[in-house]
């Protein structure tokens, strides 16, 4: 058999991984959609790189958009197969996808206005909301940590991976001509201490591993606990320079975990009173949808819930969804934390936000999470001093603060934990993907001192036979 790296190669975002067996048959692991790539971003949405006509099944690791953004374009371009991925993934997928669609086509709209005026050609969104319907009805929900078999050479196991609500490794038995060939996709690893989530589970021993390595070369700095981290930036903020803490951040995920550690505050009696907004409608579903599968919470919040029926809610919370009142938040001027996605800030209201308050000092900009380099949240946490936000230069006067250690993806230790279990004699091959190249390289050589033979690198595009 063969495998591909459509997406992900020497780059975070497009998780795109397709195996292509003997007898023709193909399954694509994830069908991720590339962020925060500058002006390159279109044309890498706009073609797959092989034929979706072609594919026989999809496997989702989880439902961030750089793992399932393209399911509907896949559609669109013939795809009439199976999606298979847990139930949590499937809720939580509808739900990103049909904002994926509505933003697009918004952003549709506004250039042809613009285009329509010059006589220039009209634009079209990758897909509508039609079009997130469609990829939706062929999703199939299957278990966790149980084997199910997809045809009768191939049986997949959904794995814990610890990364957001309902978030898998994807392990792969696939047999031909009387030989079993064992593979492991990580998807994204979550952290072995993460606030909601159980830890990545063990998974069986692998011939073939895909591995995340978003911070293969990095330990999160744990010195400070990011409870006491952000409960600092708060006070700093809005009691000592009476402003705004404006923190971009993904709507699933990291929200939740924001929104677990003011609880815990609040819970605390530790909590300053002031306003605290989540500004987002997809954030706001999101946590709502999150709410739904408590039994993938872990112990600790399970103790949680038996004394606090809602572990993201408090006193003091304003969750918007409308937009009259987003812009409302615009003009006032007391003290606040607002919450707003996305969380590399290249799109949605935390945009607006940042305009508006990054010239003031009095502010604090807070990015909790991993940001691709040229995307408005990458350059901000890069110390650029001056950026441009809706083709208007801003003078970076805000105070940028980073607080990796709330990073859903697992850091350098997390990553070689969750490759403890294998022997590493007995892994043929393992591939770096969802990584930046330099980072990939360093942990490729760590990798190699670990035992492991053959560490490749792969580039967009690029075949390997298995």
């Amino acid at each position: 058999m063969q495998i591909t790296f459509h997406g992900a190669a020497r780059t975070v975002t497009g998780s795109k991984h397709l195996i292509t067996l003997n007898n023709g048959t193909k399954i694509l692991l994830d069908c991720g959609m590339f962020q925060g790539m500058g002006s390159e971003t279109l044309e890498l949405n706009s073609h797959f790189g092989f034929n979706p006509a072609e594919v026989d099944y999809v496997i989702l690791s989880h439902a961030h958009i750089d793992h399932v953004g393209l399911l509907p374009k896949l559609v669109i371009e013939g795809f009439r197969g199976k999606i298979f991925c847990t139930k949590a993934t499937a809720a939580l997928a509808e739900l990103l996808l049909a904002d994926s669609a509505r933003i697009q086509e918004n952003e549709a709209g506004y250039i042809n206005k613009r285009r329509k005026r010059q006589g220039r050609p009209l634009v079209v969104p990758l897909y509508t909301e039609d079009d997130v319907d469609k990829a939706i009805v062929l999703m199939q929900r299957m278990p966790l940590e149980d084997w199910y078999q997809i045809d009768e050479h191939i049986k997949v196991m959904h794995t814990e991976a610890g990364h957001i609500i309902g978030s898998t490794c994807i392990n792969l038995q696939i047999t031909e001509e009387g030989i079993t060939k064992n593979i492991t996709f990580s998807g994204d690893v979550g952290r072995y201490d993460d606030a909601i989530l159980d830890a990545p589970s063990v998974f069986p021993q692998a011939d073939v591993i895909l591995m995340e390595s978003t911070y293969g070369n990095k330990i999160h700095n744990k010195t400070q606990p990011y409870l006491e981290h952000f409960l600092e930036m708060i006070v700093a903020t809005c009691l000592v320079k009476k402003g705004k803490l404006i923190i971009p951040s993904f709507s699933v995920g990291r929200t939740q975990e924001l929104l677990y550690a003011l609880n815990t505050l609040s819970l605390q009696k530790r909590l300053p009173p002031v306003a605290y907004y989540v500004d987002s409608p997809l954030s706001v579903e999101a946590t709502e949808m999150t709410k739904r599968f408590p039994e993938l919470f872990n112990t600790s919040v399970q103790e949680v819930l038996k004394r606090d029926d809602d572990p993201f809610g408090f006193p003091g919370l304003n969750m918007i969804k409308d937009v009259n009142a987003s812009k409302a938040l615009n003009l006032h001027n007391d003290p606040c934390v607002i919450i707003s996605s996305s969380g590399m800030a290249e799109a949605g209201r935390i945009k607006h936000h940042i305009a508006n308050n990054i010239e003031n000092s009095r502010n604090t900009i807070m990015i909790v999470g991993y940001c691709e380099p040229h995307s408005l949240g990458g350059r901000l946490k890069a110390g650029q001093k001056e950026v441009s936000i809706f083709s208007k230069v801003h003078e970076v006067n805000a105070t940028v603060k980073v607080i990796e250690s709330m990073s859903a993806h697992g850091d350098y230790n997390d990553l070689t934990q969750w490759l403890s279990c294998q022997n590493p004699d007995k892994v043929a091959q393992l591939f770096l993907v969802h990584g930046e190249y330099e980072v990939q390289q360093e942990f490729r050589e760590r990798l190699l001192d670990k035992g492991f033979k053959s560490v490749n690198i792969p580039e967009r595009h690029q075949s390997f036979d298995i």
